[in-house]
This record gives structure tokens, C-alpha cells and sequence, in this order.
């Protein structure tokens, strides 16, 4: 099975792995299951990568400044008054955090991507209208890189075929030819479709057997029986 089905289900914040590891459980057992559900894991980071170079970065969060922290500008200097100690101060420990900052990232501290913290939430609650590219959307300032990934993995149709064509016998039986025919004629030849379409048979020439048809109608008409015509 494609991947990108089981990886789609992971992009609903609503159920993520959790759902996708009970699911692949049950349909498939609980060894294959794991088997299924490390797979799709793997090519889901290796495409994630690919999404997080294309923004220009590998998809790590960077260090940013806590919310206490004196803001700086070019045209606003003064913004943050302070003594000469204190700017010393501030800017020692600004040193300090980012060699801390370089260590973590050295030792792989510091390497959660955005597919891991994403993955590392709680999953959403389920409600009525929830909408997936909706809450993407939202949240795509927090994941820009995946946010990308998901939106075009959720644009992929299920079928490149339409339905009428692969499962339905109702919407294409009645053509502008078969209009002319009798109901039990159009029965009979959806009963006999598979019989008709199969290659190794000789293929039926509808051409040749217009005037049988048309002899066919004109003897009902004489027998007094009024053929029915199925109006489309």
C-alpha cells in the first residue's frame, strides 16, 4: 500500500502515530504492524528532510531569547535604559547561552526537528467541522517547513479514476445506443459486461448486429407487444 496514505493519517493532528499504530495492528497483526509503522516513520522523516533544506534550514528549532529579555532595535537604542554593569552582565550571559547553545547542538542536544515536536504534542481534540488544512494553517508559523510537507501530501486525490468508472455499473450503462434498447436487453448485457470486455473472445461488432436489433423490435411491435423505450 502507498505510504502516503498512512503518512496523511499522521498529518491529521487529531490522531498522528497513535491512531495509525492501533490501525496497522489490527488489519495487519502486531508484528507486521510495527514492521509497517517504522517504515512509513522513516520515509516520513526522509521527506520532511527534503522539505526542511528546500526552507532554507534542516528544521531544528532555534534558540530564541526568553520573553524577559530587552529587545533590540537600530532606530531605538535607548529602548532598554540600563547601566554600564548591567550591559556588561547582559551581554556575558548572551555569550554564555550561545556557546551553550553550540554545545547542545555539537552533542545533538539541541537537534528536535519540527517533525519531532509536532509528533511529541498531544494530539488534538475531535470535533464536529474540525478541519485539517485549517488547523495547518494556523499552525504553520510553528512548523513552516511541515506545515508545507502537509499541505501538499493532504492535496493528493485518493483515485486518479473516477468513481462512476471503477466501481459503479449505474452511471454508464445508458448510452444514446442503448436508449433504444429494451429493458430486458440492457439487463442482459450488464449481466454479460465481463463476458463481452474479455479480450480472449471475439469482439462484438454492435454495427453488424443493428439490423437483428431493429428486426427484433419490429417483431414485438407485430406480436402486439409495445417495446419499451428507456428514456434517459
Amino acid at each position: 500500500m502507498n505510504k502516503m496514505i498512512f503518512i496523511s493519517c499522521v498529518f491529521d493532528p487529531r490522531h498522528k502515530f497513535q491512531s495509525l499504530s492501533f490501525a496497522l495492528a489490527a488489519m495487519f497483526g502486531e508484528t507486521i504492524g510495527v514492521k509497517i509503522q517504522i517504515e512509513v516513520k522513516t520515509y516520513m522523516e526522509s521527506l520532511f528532510n527534503v522539505y526542511a533544506k528546500k526552507n532554507g534550514g534542516s528544521g531544528s528549532f532555534p534558540y530564541s531569547p526568553s520573553s524577559g529579555s530587552c529587545p533590540s532595535s537600530p532606530s531605538s537604542p535607548s529602548s532598554c535604559p540600563s547601566s554600564p554593569t548591567s550591559s556588561t552582565s547582559s551581554s556575558s550571559l548572551s555569550k554564555f547561552m550561545l556557546d551553550l547553545k553550540k554545545h547542545k547542538k555539537g552533542e545533538g542536544i539541541d537537534s528536535k526537528t519540527e517533525l519531532d515536536k509536532y509528533l511529541g504534542e498531544d494530539v488534538e481534540e475531535d470535533f464536529e467541522n474540525f478541519k485539517i488544512l485549517g488547523w495547518w494553517k494556523l499552525n504553520s508559523p510553528r512548523f513552516p517547513a511541515l506545515a508545507e510537507m502537509a499541505r501538499d501530501v493532504l492535496a493528493i486525490p485518493i483515485s486518479s479514476v473516477a468513481s462512476e468508472s471503477a466501481f459503479s455499473t449505474g452511471g454508464r450503462i445508458l448510452d444514446p445506443f442503448r436508449s433504444s434498447l429494451t429493458p430486458r436487453l440492457v439487463q442482459a448485457l450488464v449481466c454479460v459486461q465481463d463476458w463481452l470486455r474479455n479480450e480472449s473472445t471475439t469482439p462484438v461488432k454492435i454495427e453488424e448486429d443493428l439490423d437483428n436489433l431493429e428486426q427484433l423490435e419490429a417483431d414485438l411491435i407485430n406480436t402486439g407487444r409495445e417495446p419499451c423505450i428507456v428514456d434517459i
